[in-house]
Formats: C-alpha cells, sequence, structure tokens
C-alpha cells in the first residue's frame, strides 16, 4: 500500500529526470506529506511527447456516477490490475509516472505506530511510481473541464520492506519509464519483467507527519531514539 510520500525535487531537475518535452503543470510546490485526493505531479507520454501536468491522487474511472469513488482508488494491485473494472480501461493505454521522492510506511502496533520515511537505498530522487491515469466527465455538465485523476500500483514487498509492511510501491527504474508510459498494450506477465527498486533504506521519523495538515522538510529528519 501508499498511502503517503514526498515530492519535494525542483521542476528543472524533474524535468531533467524524466525527459519532460512539455510543461502543463501549474506550479507545483514541493510538500512533504502528500495525501491521498490531493493534486500532484504525473508524467505521461501525449503522442511523441512526455508531459507533466497535475493530477486528482485516487483514480475516478470513466463510468463513475461522481467523483467520490476515487478516494477509494489510491492504489491498484500490480497482480489484479488487468481484469479489475475500475483499472483495466486505464492499465491498457493510460500509464504514467507519478512523481516522488520517498514516501511514507508504518510498524508497530496500534496505538503506537512509528512511521518511517523510505527511499530507495543509496539514490537521491526523483523517483517515479507506476500509475495509471484516467479522464472523467460529468454527464450533467459536459461543457466542464474533465478531472484528470490518478493510482498508485503496489506490489509484494521486496526482502528489504517485509517487515514493516507485506505491501510496496512500484518503483520503477529510470531503463523501465520507456515501456511503462508507451500507450501500446503490454501484458500483465511483462510487469514482471520492469526493471524497479527492490532495496531500500528507512528511516524513523516524527509522528508529526501523521497529520497531513503537517507539511515541511523537518518531517524528513531522522527521528532520535
Amino acid at each position: 500500500m501508499c498511502g503517503r510520500f514526498v515530492a519535494f525535487s525542483a521542476i528543472d531537475e524533474i524535468q531533467k529526470h524524466f525527459g519532460v518535452d512539455q510543461l502543463r503543470a501549474e506550479q507545483v510546490q514541493p510538500s512533504y506529506n502528500v495525501a491521498p485526493t490531493q493534486q500532484i505531479a504525473v508524467v505521461r507520454r501525449d503522442g511523441d511527447e512526455r508531459v507533466m501536468e497535475t493530477m486528482h491522487w485516487g483514480l475516478v474511472p470513466f463510468w463513475a456516477k461522481d467523483p467520490s469513488i476515487g478516494s477509494r482508488m489510491i492504489n491498484a494491485r500490480i497482480e489484479t490490475v488487468a481484469g479489475k473494472p475500475s483499472f483495466k480501461a486505464a492499465f491498457k493505454k493510460r500509464r504514467c509516472l507519478i512523481v516522488n521522492d520517498g514516501f511514507f510506511e508504518w510498524t508497530g502496533s496500534k496505538g503506537n505506530r512509528q512511521p518511517l520515511f523510505i527511499k530507495p537505498e543509496g539514490e537521491a530522487g526523483p523517483f517515479a511510481f507506476a500509475g495509471l491515469w484516467e479522464v472523467w466527465r460529468a454527464k450533467e455538465a459536459p461543457e466542464a473541464a474533465p478531472l484528470l485523476s490518478c493510482t498508485i500500483l503496489t506490489m509484494d514487498a521486496s526482502e528489504s520492506i517485509r517487515q514493516i509492511h507485506h505491501r510496496m510501491p512500484v518503483m520503477l527504474k529510470p531503463d523501465s519509464y520507456a515501456l511503462w508510459i508507451d500507450p501500446v498494450e503490454i501484458a500483465p506477465g511483462d510487469l514482471k519483467t520492469m526493471v524497479i527498486y527492490r532495496d531500500f533504506e528507512t528511516v524513523p521519523v516524527s509522528q508529526a507527519v501523521n497529520s497531513p495538515e503537517n507539511n515541511n522538510s523537518s518531517l524528513l529528519d531522522p527521528l532520535l531514539m
């Protein structure tokens, strides 16, 4: 599962890393505590170009009656994404890279959970979660701007994460970017050949991260234990 992450790399660094040809995003502010339903930076293909824009985190299927369903669609399981009604259309032709610099996970018993900041071992961001995106239009207001939304794919946790949580986001290495966002249909079995990060480092951080209202760089400071 991935329910909270960080995204603080500078725009020019993101453009260079992802090979962005066109910047459609509004001013993207650094965030040290990105929460579901917020607008997040996404890189996708549009014709022959890579574009970056912001989307609502929580995928709203094109057939949904209203966008509230998106709050339950922040993650999609890589094992079932090709067959799930909510995700299968997007999986076929609307895949994207979700910009991040690491994510949070919690360990410990209920009432005494310790937040951890997690990122690929020995690496510095920006990174890319494998994502899907969708377009939703309100039937009662066809003239209104469509809602662009997205979800983060998750998979069984690797050895370095398993003791913390049984799931983790699919974090692609740059070698897999082109294949993932290519609009050509890929088979579910191809997901196993994607080049992803499996070794992560974890740092205990302050309980302040528990509230999305807290959003500053101090959230990533190692906790003195």
